[in-house]
């Protein structure tokens, strides 16, 4: 009997034991356990239902949306600025989550967002930042931080705001490094944690990867402060904007329709490579070793002008699965993270045109429905049970893929 009862309480100590080891180990992970890690899918993340962002989602939708993600095995998402209470809401929805089930696991890599001196006015100085909206997004990163260091791994500083393209914005790379150098600071002095990682998140060719303009002496001390590099690459908008790459080359000319459609997305998945390797060599011939991941691409559904119909036709659910399955057996493949833009449609980023493309990159729309890349997790049942705004997640098309082929075809 005495043997028993010894055997039973090492039974219980160690299984307490390593209870609570694997769950002290959901807790320490780091940005650099999670980040180029398959089992951890990146998304870029915006709740918003309404035309506006003066309308948030609520700490109850939110964890609707993170539930969703969680059944795709989406567990790092990444934001955008600190000002608007949405990011607030979605760390307090995690961490509610987690208390429920201490096994759910999300992350997060928080934006800040930085303006240049004048933003979004007539007349910009992009030689100067916005001091005090600059400082409020950077103090209030770090407080989210440190009240949830066990969801925050990553501060992200700026969101495309060293390319020269975001005309009512931008800021030199001196500009972001100012900030990075802080932000690192405080880790040293231990004000935040001490494994937090710190990056911008930025396009390709701000990282040295396009334009020789690009490659000053600011970006190379960025590039050596930051701990990874976080790249935007999106051939869904140069398929406008460098459209050699997207037309039909002359040896595909007799290509069934549906090869050549196939065979464009392969070149887009190229495309999005050769940005991601050039950028890789550039910081190679400055003789610095810093991982690079994707911090954005994505490909919409719908366009009223630049990429649909009267445009590059490039907008629909058929092909934003391809690049979808295509960017993430590529970068599974190679252990890099993509933060694939974006989870769910959100109508305010183009509220005046309803068709706009901006609105409808998302892998869900408005209304709960799964596009085309998804249905494969509608019939395995994995969002069972899940809802959004009180609907189950359904099919787009009501899974007719006739119907969503014929109007790719149509188009």
């Amino acid at each position: 009997m005495k043997i028993f009862l010894k055997l039973s309480i090492l039974f219980i100590a160690t299984t307490l034991f390593f209870g609570c080891k694997k769950n002290e180990n959901v807790v320490r992970l780091t940005a650099e356990d999670i980040l180029g890690n398959p089992a951890y899918l990146a998304m870029s993340y915006g709740g918003f239902r309404e035309n506006t962002r003066d309308i948030v989602p609520t700490i109850e939708e939110i964890k609707d949306d993170m539930k969703i993600l969680n059944a795709m095995g989406v567990k790092i998402i990444r934001t955008y600025n600190t000002k608007i209470k949405e990011v607030p809401n979605l760390l307090e929805a995690i961490s509610q989550l987690n208390k429920e089930n201490p096994n759910f696991e999300m992350y997060v890599m928080l934006g800040a967002w930085i303006d240049c001196e004048n933003a979004w006015t007539e007349n910009p100085n992009h030689n100067a930042e916005d001091v005090v909206a600059n400082t409020g997004e950077i103090d209030r990163a770090v407080a989210l931080t440190n009240q949830y260091p066990d969801i925050v791994k990553i501060i992200a500083v700026g969101n495309e705001a060293m390319v020269h393209w975001a005309g009512s914005y931008f800021v030199g790379p001196d500009i972001i490094l100012k900030w990075v150098n802080h932000l690192q600071q405080l880790k040293k002095e231990e004000k935040l944690p001490t494994d937090l990682w710190i990056t911008s998140s930025d396009n390709f060719a701000s990282w040295g990867g396009g334009d020789k303009s690009y490659h000053i002496e600011d970006l190379t001390k960025l590039i050596t402060a930051v701990d990874f590099i976080s790249l935007h690459t999106y051939p869904f908008h140069d398929t406008h904007y460098n459209s050699s790459f997207w037309d039909v080359p002359e040896s595909e000319k007799e290509f069934s329709e549906i090869e050549k459609v196939n065979s464009a997305m392969l070149r887009a998945k190229n495309y999005a490579i050769s940005q991601y390797q050039s950028t890789a060599d550039f910081i190679d011939s400055l003789g610095i070793q810093k991982p690079i991941h994707i911090g954005e691409t994505g490909w919409s559904t719908k366009s009223n002008s630049l990429y649909g119909i009267n445009g590059s036709n490039a907008a629909d659910e058929y092909k934003e699965k391809l690049y979808y399955n295509a960017m993430r057996e590529w970068t599974n493949k190679v252990g890099v993270s993509c933060f694939y833009f974006e989870a769910f449609d959100e109508k305010w980023k183009d509220a005046q045109n309803p068709l706009g493309s901006e609105n409808h990159f998302g892998l869900i729309n408005l209304k709960g429905e799964a596009k085309y890349v998804l249905w494969d997790l509608v019939d395995a049942g994995t969002f069972k049970g899940l809802l959004r705004n009180n609907k189950s997640i359904i099919k787009s098309y009501n899974g007719d893929e006739t119907i969503l082929l014929n109007e790719l075809f149509e188009n």
